[in-house]
């Protein structure tokens, strides 16, 4: 998904707004987001009527890459 736009919402645990933007993916279809470590985080990515949800963190040990999260 090249160049694709997409609403991402991101919450930490307490429910704070960490990011709430429109984020367009790069020429090789992943996009960038950089979270502050050692958090939970709520994420959800949006694009028309498809939406991904999941839980991420950054604490030490943690996939820094994820690909896994799918537009249902």
């Amino acid at each position: 998904m090249v160049k694709e736009e997409f609403d991402v919402y991101i919450k930490d645990t307490d429910g704070n707004e960490i990011l709430a933007e429109k984020v367009t993916t790069q020429d090789n279809g992943f996009m960038d987001l950089w979270l502050p470590r050692d958090q939970k985080y709520v994420i959800k990515i949006q694009q028309e009527d498809k939406v991904a949800e999941s839980e991420i963190s950054t604490f030490e040990g943690d996939a820094t890459c994820i690909t896994t999260m799918q537009l249902m």
